[in-house]
């Protein structure tokens, strides 16, 4: 059990199945219209649903969850942006390294606030490689780390990073362009990225329509997330 859901990533990117999350930050959600919003996640292609933000300010986190799972079937994998967004109603959670910056609260100090809280919970933990990818302009997680972005135009340096997050151990690379980003992450990155790495690729930031899901895909991602864009259409996927 405790490996089921990453067992379920590998196996879904040895068979070339994409996968797509649903990031909900627990800020954006009104708990009085949850109905309508598990409708329009339950007739979409999600596969999972990720709960979390750079800075999570309300108390709602349980109970969002609770009723997420009463309606939902998929899979509820915590986002944190901190060691206060960990919650033992979902089932599983991304263990961030922000090893794109050189902060050591990102890199290791919040893992290390963390690890005592997780260890008492039956959260499922995927080590996760997060890279900040310049995107045009100042996003949430640059903002709160206190990190600046990788250069969108040196993709190698961007490759070894992601090369070192998987000789770390890191289970998952996350390359990111940031929650409201004004470009996503280059394609092209992505392809080299995917072609470098054996772990699974998640991409995310800066998908604003289908077809940005289809190319990130078609570059090399296995799991595109969407946040920004679902949030300010709850119609995104019936265009």
């Amino acid at each position: 059990m405790k490996q089921k859901i990453y067992n379920q990533l590998l196996q879904a990117k040895l068979e070339n199945k994409k996968m797509l999350a649903i990031l909900l930050d627990p800020d954006k959600v009104v708990l009085e219209n949850l109905d309508f919003l598990i409708s329009k996640i339950n007739h979409s292609p999600a596969t999972h649903v990720f709960i979390g933000g750079s800075l999570v300010t309300t108390n709602i986190l349980d109970e969002l969850i609770i009723r997420l799972t009463q309606k939902i079937t998929l899979p509820i994998v915590l986002f944190p942006g901190n060691p206060s967004q960990i919650s033992t109603e979902a089932n599983a959670i991304l263990f961030l390294s922000l090893i794109s910056g050189r902060n050591p609260d990102y890199l290791i100090e919040h893992q290390v606030k963390a690890a005592p809280i997780l260890k008492q919970t039956q959260l499922e933990i995927i080590s996760t490689g997060y890279i900040l990818i310049e995107s045009g302009n100042e996003t949430a997680v640059e903002r709160i780390s206190k990190t600046k972005p990788l250069d969108r135009n040196n993709i190698d340096y961007v490759i070894q990073t992601a090369q070192a997050g998987e000789m770390l151990g890191n289970k998952l690379i996350y390359l990111e362009a940031g929650s409201g980003a004004k470009q996503a992450v280059p394609l092209e990155m992505i392809k080299k990225v995917a072609q470098n790495i054996e772990i699974p690729l998640v991409v995310g930031g800066g998908i604003v329509n289908l077809q940005g899901i289809q190319k990130a895909y078609d570059a090399g991602a296995d799991l595109v997330v969407i946040g920004t864009a679902f949030e300010n259409d709850l119609n995104f996927f019936n265009k």
